[in-house]
């Protein structure tokens, strides 16, 4: 019973430990880095495959990753936590009459890579391997043992280890691809007779060796990939070598990021090339930035669009369902919500933009401010093109500024301004000649 990378291909990823180390109410799963779940990342490497099956294994009370993945994943149901082995054994009747591979991931490996996956699909080929497993140089109990030559002879824990086996610092991540029927006929031999009364997945490794079968080991360089989270320090390390991964996909496709360390870029957002990040800048959700774009220190970006050429910044925010025009510039302090601006708007400084639907060639001056709440509820304002809005405005939503209108700065709107028009809306200045003296107010 061998593997091939082209046979139909089952993945199972094991989700159903409650993360008892981070001390959280959240599913352990489900806590995120770089605005993606932990799942999210073993769910998305699995996808890279095109599985024919993709089952994850979760805990009776998980409505929350059910509700987060129920659109991409088949569940099955791990009752008690009675160890790995037991968590794969879950899925059996749900592959039922199932012929292929089986590959075991695990629901807390964000930074394994699809392309590490590939590569013992490929190696299961090469080698006509029953079983390839994945290893690392990781602090975890299984030492890999190679033969003569350089197959995996066995796997010894370290309190099994002599000293110089001990010095070995391949290991085993717990990561399989075998045959279904294989890893089915494997399980049923392994024994709960443990401290811990659980079935470890791992013994499949001995069984398999001990039936002559062929065993074949894909080896990391390094450890990061394999990092598995249990603790909120582990977390915030995974957080850390996602983020230097996805700088260093943008560098490498023309982006130029001035402090990566000082940038924060999501896993799914995407950026167009010769696009400017300084540093502050935290990039988030899915948000889509175009090219050319200037994007100043300390920008935020929620779940948003950036077209081409826009410039923005420093300190400004968009926040989500944001659409920005082409050749627009979001200035200092400027916060946009939930809005559309056409191309080439202006909003330089100072400025709140929100539920709004803004012509293109629009202009915001210093401290104008769409009114977009009443207290019960949110209001849209459409400013048609070409529109200039004068300095410390009020729009108070819902109104409607036609084309090429001007609003005269100090104004408070409230109801619409024909196309072309000027409105001015704001108390007639009145000057009390001598008030300063009368009332003793002169300073020294």
């Amino acid at each position: 019973m061998t593997s091939h990378a082209d046979r139909p291909l089952a993945a199972l990823v094991l989700a159903a430990g409650k993360g008892t180390r981070l001390r959280s109410s959240r599913p352990k799963v489900l806590h995120e880095i770089c605005g993606r779940p932990l799942l999210g990342y073993s769910v998305a490497a699995a996808e890279s495959l095109s599985p024919a099956r993709l089952v994850v294994v979760v805990g009776p009370d998980a409505g929350d990753v059910r509700r987060r993945f129920g659109d991409r994943v088949e569940f099955a149901v791990q009752p008690e936590a009675r160890g790995t082995g037991d968590a794969v054994l879950r899925c059996r009747e749900l592959l039922e009459g199932f012929q292929g591979d089986v590959l075991l991931l695990y629901g807390d490996t964000p930074l394994l890579r699809g392309s590490t996956l590939a590569r013992m699909r490929q190696e299961s080929r090469d080698a006509n391997a029953d079983l390839v497993l994945l290893s690392a140089p990781v602090d975890v109990p299984g030492i890999v043992l190679r033969d003569a030559q350089g197959r995996v002879a066995r796997i010894v824990e370290v309190p099994d280890a002599t000293p110089e086996q001990r010095e070995i610092r391949e290991r085993n991540t717990g990561v399989y691809l075998l045959d279904a029927e294989l890893c089915w006929k494997l399980l049923a031999q392994v024994g709960d007779d443990n401290a811990q009364g659980e079935v470890y997945l791992t013994d499949i490794v001995e069984l398999a060796v001990r039936d002559r079968l062929r065993v074949e080991a894909v080896q990391l360089p390094g450890p990061e990939e394999a990092l598995g989270v249990n603790t909120r320090a582990e977390l915030v390390q995974a957080m850390d070598l996602m983020r230097k991964r996805i700088a260093n996909h943008w560098l490498d496709q023309g982006v130029t990021i001035v402090d990566p360390a000082a940038t924060y870029i999501d896993a799914d957002v995407e950026i167009g090339p010769d696009t400017l990040i300084e540093p502050g800048c935290v990039l988030q959700g899915n948000s889509r930035i175009g090219a050319r774009v200037h994007l100043k220190a300390h920008c935020t970006v929620e779940s948003s669009r950036i077209g081409d050429d826009v410039e923005m910044g420093p300190c400004a925010h968009l926040r989500p369902n944001c659409d920005i025009g082409a050749g627009s510039r979001i200035g200092n302090f400027v916060e946009v919500k939930n809005s559309v601006l056409g191309r080439g708007v202006k909003a330089d400084h100072l400025s709140y933009i929100g539920d709004a639907d803004v012509g293109e060639r629009a202009s915001f001056g210093c401290g104008s401010v769409v009114v977009n709440y009443d207290g019960q509820a949110k209001h849209r304002t459409v400013v048609g093109p070409r529109v200039f809005i004068g300095c410390n405005v009020n729009l108070i939503a819902p109104v409607e500024l036609e084309a090429d209108s001007y609003v005269a700065a100090g104004s408070t709107i409230t109801t619409s301004v024909p196309e072309g028009a000027l409105a001015v809306a704001r108390a007639r200045q009145r000057n009390i000649e001598g008030w300063v003296d009368r009332r003793g107010k002169r300073r020294d």
